[in-house]
C-alpha cells in the first residue's frame, strides 16, 4: 500500500468501527459485518458468518444466497475452510484456488467449484472470552485473495468480533432486565391474590414451573399476561 492507500484504508476501518458499534440489535450489527467485509477487501465478491454449534451449522448473516449454499455443505460435510474456522483455534483459513486439488477439505472443494467459488477466506471471530463464529469471504475467481487481502480480512475480523460481542452482551443484558422486570411484575400479582409474601410467591413460580414442565419465564409470561398461574387450582 501507499501512503495515502493506507491512510485511506485506516479512515474506513475506524468509521466501519464506529459503524458496527452505533447498530441496535445483533442482526443489524451481523448484517453490516459482511457489508463491510465486501467494501473493504479485495476480491470479495460475497461475505457472511456463520456458527457451528455441536456440529450444526448456522447462517448468521450473508450477502449472498452463494454463501448461505456454502454453509449448508459445509455443515452436511463436516468439513471445509470456515467450518474448520469455527472450531479449531487458527485464525485465519485462505484456499488461494478451489478449483485446484484441495486435500484438506475433499469432499467439499468439489462442491465449491460446482457453486462456483474460486478461492475464499474463513476468519475466526474471537474475543478473549467467546469464540463467536466465522466470517467467510468468498470471490468466485481462482486467487483473487493475497496476503494484503487476508490482512485487511483480519483487520476487519478482530473489529468485527468486538462490535458481535458487544451487540450480544447488549441484548443479553436487556433481556435479562426485561426478564427481571416481568419476574417482578408476576411475583406482585401473586402476592396480591394469594396474600404472601415475596419469597413464597416466587416459590409459588418456581413450583408451577416444575409441576408444568414448562420454562419459568413462560410462567411468567402467563400470569403478567392473564393473571393466572398454569396448573393453580
Amino acid at each position: 500500500m501507499t501512503n495515502e492507500e493506507l491512510e485511506e484504508f485506516a479512515t474506513n476501518l475506524a468509521r466501519m468501527a464506529r459503524d458496527l458499534l452505533s447498530q441496535n440489535s445483533v442482526q443489524k450489527t451481523l448484517d453490516r459485518i459482511v457489508e463491510h467485509a465486501v467494501d473493504l477487501v479485495d476480491g470479495c465478491e460475497a461475505a457472511g458468518v456463520m456458527t457451528v454449534d455441536q456440529g450444526r451449522v448456522q447462517t448468521l448473516a450473508t450477502s449472498s444466497d452463494l454463501v448461505r449454499a456454502s454453509d449448508r455443505v459445509q455443515g452436511e460435510l463436516a468439513e471445509g475452510p470456515c467450518f474448520d474456522a469455527t472450531r479449531v483455534p487458527q485464525e485465519v483459513y485462505r484456499v488461494a484456488d478451489m478449483t485446484e486439488t484441495v486435500e484438506r477439505w475433499p469432499r467439499y472443494a468439489p462442491q465449491a467449484r460446482e457453486l462456483g467459488i474460486g478461492s475464499m477466506m474463513g476468519f475466526l471471530l474471537f474475543t478473549d472470552e467467546d469464540n463467536l463464529g466465522a466470517l467467510d469471504i468468498y470471490s468466485s475467481r481462482p486467487n483473487a485473495f493475497t496476503k494484503q487481502s487476508e490482512h485487511v480480512g483480519w483487520l476487519l475480523s478482530s473489529h468485527a468480533a468486538v462490535a458481535f460481542s458487544s451487540a450480544r452482551t447488549h441484548a443479553q443484558l436487556h433481556a435479562a432486565m426485561e426478564s427481571r422486570h416481568s419476574i417482578g411484575e408476576a411475583i406482585g400479582i401473586i402476592m396480591e391474590r394469594y396474600k404472601i409474601d415475596e419469597d413464597q410467591a416466587f416459590a409459588v413460580l418456581k413450583k408451577s414451573s416444575q409441576d408444568q414442565n414448562i420454562k419459568l419465564r413462560e410462567i411468567v409470561r402467563t400470569v403478567t399476561e392473564t393473571g393466572e398461574i398454569p396448573g393453580a387450582r
